[in-house]
């Protein structure tokens, strides 16, 4: 097996050779052989160990037996020990997921720390299937049905071509010793239940169903770029991309979208890559009113007249800053750039500038977000406007709205919407005795 372990590198995984590696080892029989195989190799290998402390005494033990693997020098070897199931319960997760959330978190400290290059697990081609199995089960489109990936950016999977059978048979020959997880032979776990009864069946029907297996994957990843290309191909028309504040915002086109032989395949595989899952409001999205939003765990969708917006959800909510600005502040940083310059005389300004009556001005001046009630005196227009309505006729989008700061005085009366529209009340006459300056380094949105 080493043999051709050491041609498969070579040949589909050249990139790890002469790397500093880190390899993910429960003490389990698939990730020692692992180890095994790599220690003979020309790598710098490194071992990490989860202790996440569900399985009591003998969760210690697989810990201690790591430690002491005669493959390594102690000082590659890294353990540490999770609070997993207070971890679950704060987080609302599974334990599996649990367990999964701190390992990797964990794994990418470890790399920053020790300046290696990427991850090893030790999944295997019986992995592969039963992952295949359980996606299959619950109705997985063709990307969950692609098998698990032999590279997810820094995360490699070695052992994919190999099959548990291999893997134990060069267990034996080598005489490498490894830790029994007890709860891999419970059924109530839905993949130990397909990898002691079900797939056991599959084989007795197909002794070379592994084999069988490797062709349909490989038929699925090429039927894959086919709808990948195709993708590629559609986005160019329907999805825009802009940048507003340093945020990407992407919009599709939804008359476009509709022209399309399938649109709801099409919205799938666009919006595949944002973690959304519930596709079946998605789909009512399209004929839905505006202002209609669904969120994944790290985007947004929004409806918004014709388009469908997606943006990233941002962590800290920005509603509630308000930034005070004093009489002797020549600029302010955050939430935006703006500066505050003595103007000798009437100039040109463009968008993002103002001039303004400073002895109109009651300080401190405040920056914030809109808000309801908010209104304003534009300049080129008669009478004061609402500043809901003025976004309504300037057809500003949801996501410009959220986005759009406002400078007011002491007494909250709004100076400027910026970037946008300046108040008149505050602007410069004939009979200004100090012209105010305000610009804004942050442009507005745009392509």
């Amino acid at each position: 097996m080493f043999d051709r372990f050491k041609l498969h590198i070579e040949t589909n995984l050249p990139f790890l050779m002469g790397k500093k590696l880190l390899l993910a080892n429960s003490g389990g029989i698939d990730s020692m052989v692992l180890t095994h195989l790599f220690s003979k190799m020309d790598v710098q290998l490194h071992v990490a160990h989860c202790n996440f402390k569900l399985r009591n005494e003998a969760s210690d033990e697989d810990a201690e037996f790591i430690r002491k693997t005669r493959y390594l020098p102690t000082n590659q070897v890294y353990i540490t020990v999770f609070d997993t199931e207070n971890y679950a319960k704060k987080h609302k997760l599974s334990i599996q997921l649990a367990a999964r959330a701190l390992r990797y978190q964990w794994f990418d400290e470890l790399l920053k720390e020790k300046e290696l290059d990427y991850i090893l697990t030790a999944h295997h081609a019986d992995d592969n299937l039963e992952t295949f199995i359980i996606n299959f089960t619950r109705g997985s489109g063709l990307e969950g049905l692609t098998g698990i990936p032999q590279r997810n950016g820094n995360i490699v999977r070695p052992l994919l071509p190999f099959s548990q059978e291999e893997i134990s048979k060069y267990a034996k020959e080598n005489q490498i010793e490894w830790r029994e997880d007890e709860t891999n032979a419970s059924t109530k776990y839905l993949r130990n239940k397909i990898r002691h009864e079900i797939v056991p069946l599959l084989k007795e029907i197909n002794p070379s169903l592994l084999d069988s297996f490797s062709n349909t994957l490989e038929f699925l990843h090429q039927s894959q770029s086919i709808v990948d290309d195709r993708i590629e191909s559609v986005s160019d028309s329907i999805v825009t991309r802009k940048h507003q504040n340093g945020e990407e915002i992407i919009e599709i086109d939804i008359p476009k979208l509709k022209e399309l032989s399938n649109p709801k395949a099409y919205l799938y595989q666009i919006l595949k890559q944002f973690n959304f899952r519930a596709w079946n409001d998605i789909y009512e999205l399209l004929d839905s009113q505006s202002g209609k939003q669904i969120f994944s765990n790290s985007h947004r969708l929004i409806k918004d007249r014709e388009v469908l917006l997606i943006s990233k959800i941002q962590i800290n909510s920005l509603e509630n800053i308000r930034v005070e600005i004093e009489e002797f502040n020549n600029e302010i940083s955050s939430p935006i750039n703006l500066k505050f310059d003595v103007a000798e005389r009437e100039n040109s300004v463009t968008a993002s500038e103002i001039l303004v009556d400073k002895d109109l001005l009651k300080y401190p001046l405040f920056v914030r977000k809109w808000k309801n009630g908010d209104y304003f005196y534009p300049t080129g227009m008669r009478g004061k406007k609402k500043v809901s309505k003025f976004f309504k006729d300037e057809k500003f989008s949801l996501l410009d709205k959220e986005k759009t700061w406002i400078l007011t005085n002491a007494d909250d009366e709004v100076i400027w919407i910026i970037n946008k529209r300046q108040d008149r009340r505050f602007a410069t006459t004939k009979n200004t005795k100090q012209r105010l300056k305000i610009s804004c380094a942050t442009t507005s949105f745009s392509e």
